[in-house]
């Protein structure tokens, strides 16, 4: 007999009529055998109107009285579902998250799962009954020890079922949803978007982080770290198997809390390292596409790509190859600028450090705690690159071994977490697995920074304080007359005022610097997990751009991930072309 956790979402239960449709189709699941524990969510838009209500008394309601309200929603739905279940034969009862157990933190309308105390539910597993639980709400044990309803933000129910499959060690969770399960991009932009089988967690916190909407970050994050098989699903359609999601690690539940672990699990260094900076070349739709397809059929094989916020009409490109590689790369290089202008320099003897986990760039502190500490060490960053799931930072190679102590020794990692050049196998997986267009950025560049240890991590560390993430960050390689350099990054458009307050009170210190926010802009990114084993997929995103004469201002890449920013009025065209280079659609042949 296997236990399952499905999860329904509130257009699942958006009715009577569908409630008891939902009870037919647990019905048969029970009928096959499975134990089965049931999270759900709100009916329909019960929670906005619930939301609503409270806006019509007070513009700022309380954290707790929110808490309370909001969580009405979802006992709504247990009860009804439950007695549904029951009218069809099936013994149920219904548990709100804190009679199922959910210990979360003591943060009203954001809380984060600390445990769940699984007793009363395997018990009544034991006698054969079917649970119906409560999503987005547990309870934090308050002042003097008392109980107090909390809700877990968005995303909530999600964290829930994975949570409680990972607790009770489920064979799986499925998500049932209104859509047939992850798909390549967004269908209602690309109408030949179509589903995927499998994608592994990582590929998936990518996407989630770039706004692909069918899974939270924080459902996807407990999956990934304690090897919960999660399925997305079909609340409707019967024959679909929905994507399935993998992954190969398993921390163990009760070591460090079910959501409060450090998310850094792991840290990597790689020596050998060279930078190439191309400075002045032309800002014009087509150069990074010559330049690294040039790369590609020179056979050399490219790590990180940084391209920074351009000067009136001319750009610089940076990146970096193995040290083997260099003096092939230069040649392609040097090769593109004869026709095209500009200069170019290099520099070897430097490493790369990374630290990854997931949902690293969703907690604001992280980059800029890595930062700190290198900067602590007396170690200057020359690049920086980022994504959901990986920061890197290229230092000098002098410094690795003494940043690779003090960062493991920071992070708390054990000497199984922490690589030396690690020695990664092919894994035969797409380049390309989904294409996210995230319309929800700006475009930030603090100009003349001071080229010293620190000034990252004070960044990163100023807007961190003010509980604000960056989602793309590129530091350049080229500096200044004045020995400076500039910091570019993208973070969400309603974190700008505050962002800004706080950044032009910091560079008030730093004699030059300014802050500049850019056009209106989209981030599209490509994401897959074959990505490093495949030469020359950047030069495919960069050529799919260039055909639709779109330029590109910032390059920001990661192992599995290419990120470019463009301008916002030809987002939903590079998606579709994007899309089609890799011939992700379903009549792409």
């Amino acid at each position: 007999m296997s236990l399952l956790v499905q999860k329904f979402g509130g257009t699942s239960l958006g009715s009577i009529e569908r409630i008891k449709a939902v009870a037919q189709k647990i019905k048969s699941s029970k009928e096959k055998g499975n134990d089965l524990v049931i999270v759900v969510s709100a009916m329909g838009h019960t929670t906005d109107e619930l939301t609503k209500l409270a806006s019509e008394i007070t513009i700022h309601p309380p954290h707790r009285e929110m808490d309370m309200l909001l969580s009405t929603g979802e006992q709504i739905s247990i009860s009804l579902l439950s007695m549904a279940l029951n009218e069809v034969g099936i013994q149920t009862m219904s548990l709100t998250g804190t009679q199922a157990g959910i210990i979360t933190e003591s943060a009203h309308g954001r809380a984060r799962i600390l445990e769940i105390r699984a007793e009363r539910i395997l018990n009544l597993l034991d006698q054969g009954k079917t649970l119906i639980i409560a999503g987005f709400q547990g309870t934090s044990l308050g002042i003097g020890g008392i109980p107090e309803i909390t809700t877990l933000g968005r995303g909530g129910s999600d964290t829930s079922a994975v949570a409680l499959a990972a607790a009770l060690e489920a064979e799986k969770c499925e998500i049932y949803t209104d859509v047939p399960g992850v798909l390549t991009t967004d269908p209602r932009i690309v109408k030949n978007a179509q589903l995927m089988k499998t994608i592994s967690c990582d590929e998936m916190l990518e996407l989630a982080s770039l706004g692909a909407a069918v899974l939270h970050p924080r459902a996807v994050e407990i999956a990934r770290n304690f090897g919960v098989t999660l399925v997305v699903k079909s609340s409707w359609e019967e024959n679909h198997d929905g994507t399935t999601l993998t992954s190969n690690k398993n921390l163990g539940v009760f070591k460090g809390g079910i959501e409060h672990r450090s998310p850094v699990d792991g840290l990597e260094l790689i020596e050998h390292q060279a930078v190439i900076a191309l400075s002045n070349i032309p800002d014009r739709p087509g150069i990074a596409a010559d330049l690294f397809e040039a790369l590609s059929e020179g056979g050399v094989n490219v790590d990180l790509i940084i391209q920074a916020t351009h000067q009136i009409n001319k750009n610089d490109i940076t990146f970096t190859v193995n040290e083997e590689e260099l003096e092939n790369a230069t040649i392609q290089c040097k090769e593109l600028l004869n026709s095209i202008g500009g200069e170019i320099s290099t520099k070897t003897d430097l490493t790369k450090i990374s630290i990854y986990g997931a949902g690293i760039m969703g907690r604001p502190g992280i980059a800029s705690s890595l930062f700190q500490t290198l900067s602590d060490s007396g170690i200057n960053i020359r690049l920086i690159a980022t994504s959901e799931v990986k920061v890197s930072c290229v230092i000098d190679a002098e410094s690795g071994k003494k940043a690779l102590r003090n960062v493991g020794e920071f992070f708390k990692l054990n000497d199984k977490q922490i690589t030396l050049n690690p020695n990664i196998k092919n894994n035969h997986e797409p380049e390309v697995r989904g294409i996210a267009l995230d319309k929800d950025q700006i475009q930030v560049s603090v100009k003349n920074v001071p080229d010293k240890p620190g000034t990252a991590s004070t960044i990163c560390s100023t807007l961190a304080e003010k509980n604000i993430s960056l989602d793309t960050i590129v530091q350049s390689e080229r500096k200044h007359g004045d020995k400076t350099k500039d910091i570019s990054f993208t973070l969400k458009k309603n974190d700008r005022r505050d962002a800004k307050y706080a950044l032009e009170e910091l560079i008030s210190n730093w004699k030059g610097s300014k802050l500049e926010e850019g056009n209106a802009i989209v981030r599209i990114s490509a994401v897959g997990s074959g990505m490093p084993f495949t030469k020359g997929t950047a030069g495919k995103i960069f050529r799919a751009l260039a055909n639709q004469k779109i330029n590109i201002e910032m390059i920001a890449t990661s192992e599995i991930r290419t990120t470019c920013i463009i301008s916002e009025k030809y987002g939903e065209k590079a998606l579709n072309e994007i899309h089609s280079c890799f011939k992700l659609g379903s009549n792409d042949s």
